[in-house]
């Protein structure tokens, strides 16, 4: 079970970080990266799923290839985003940390205007005119 196996290797490496972080903080931190690097190799076959998934169900539903890619887009930029985010807050750097959640949330919000203009211009097609 893949889940069992990311869970055993985060909690051997917070038992490392903990014991390592005070005689030696830069091998400490070079663990946590590469764990971080490791566990998201592991679920990188499972997004990869998922996009396929979300794909298939847009062809279904008749949706724009332009709105699922956006959408997909989105979600690997929150995911990178947080991965980024969480790294350097582990790192002790706070500030870096809050800024990469900031651009993570700016470029969301870019790809989302084409979706948020059609969506009003959907809205308005259906409102009477004066």
């Amino acid at each position: 079970m893949d889940i069992l196996q990311i869970v055993i290797l985060g909690v051997i490496a917070s038992i490392l970080y903990i014991i390592l972080k005070d005689m030696n903080s830069s091998l400490a931190f070079l663990i946590i990266l590469l764990t971080g690097i490791i566990i998201f190799f592991m679920v990188v076959q499972h997004i990869a799923t998922i996009f396929q998934l979300i794909e298939t169900l847009g062809q279904k539903a008749n949706i724009e290839g332009m709105y699922i890619e956006t959408i997909l887009k989105i979600i690997g930029i929150a995911y990178i985003a947080e991965l980024g985010a969480g790294i350097t807050k582990d790192a002790g750097l706070g500030s870096v940390s809050s800024k990469i959640e900031l651009a993570g949330k700016i470029f969301i919000l870019l790809l989302a205007v084409p979706i948020i203009t059609a969506l009003i211009e959907a809205i308005l097609t259906f409102l009477p005119t004066a």
